[in-house]
C-alpha cells in the first residue's frame, strides 16, 4: 500500500493524495496526549489514573480522561476495574502493543535528531 499517490492537476503540476488509513492513523497518533499516554503504557505497564496523571504532568486530569476514553473507543486500551477495590487501571490492548516498534522509532529519531536544548526553546 502506498502512503501517497501522485494525483495530476494539469501536466505541469503533480499533487499528493494521502492514503486514507495513514492520515487517520498519523491524526489519532498526533493528537495531543495520545502518544505520549501510548508510550507511558508500554514502558510502564498497566497504570492506574493518578500515575498516568504523575508521567503526563502537563497533561490536565479533564483532557487526560477524554483522551483515556478516546483510547478505549478505538480499542487501544482498556479500562479494568476490580470488583474486591476501587482500583481501576488501564492497560493497552493487543492492538495499542503494535505501537511499540513505531514508539521505538520515535524515540530513535528523537535521540539523533533533537537535542535538549532545542527542546527546551519550544
Amino acid at each position: 500500500m502506498q502512503m501517497m499517490s501522485p494525483k495530476a492537476q494539469d501536466e505541469s503540476t503533480v499533487d499528493f493524495e494521502l492514503c486514507p488509513r495513514f492520515e487517520q492513523t498519523f491524526s489519532f497518533l498526533g493528537k495531543k496526549w495520545n502518544g505520549l499516554i501510548i508510550d507511558v503504557l508500554l514502558q510502564e505497564g498497566p497504570q492506574r489514573f493518578r500515575d498516568l496523571a504523575h508521567n503526563i504532568p502537563r497533561c490536565s486530569d479533564r483532557v487526560l480522561v477524554e483522551r483515556l476514553k478516546e483510547l478505549e473507543l478505538n480499542g487501544v486500551i482498556v479500562r479494568r476495574t476490580f470488583p474486591d477495590n476501587a482500583l481501576i487501571e488501564y492497560e493497552l490492548t493487543e492492538k495499542g502493543q503494535e505501537f511499540k516498534d513505531i514508539m521505538a522509532a520515535v524515540h530513535a529519531w528523537s535521540d539523533k535528531w533533537y537535542c535538549p536544548t532545542e527542546v527546551n526553546q519550544k
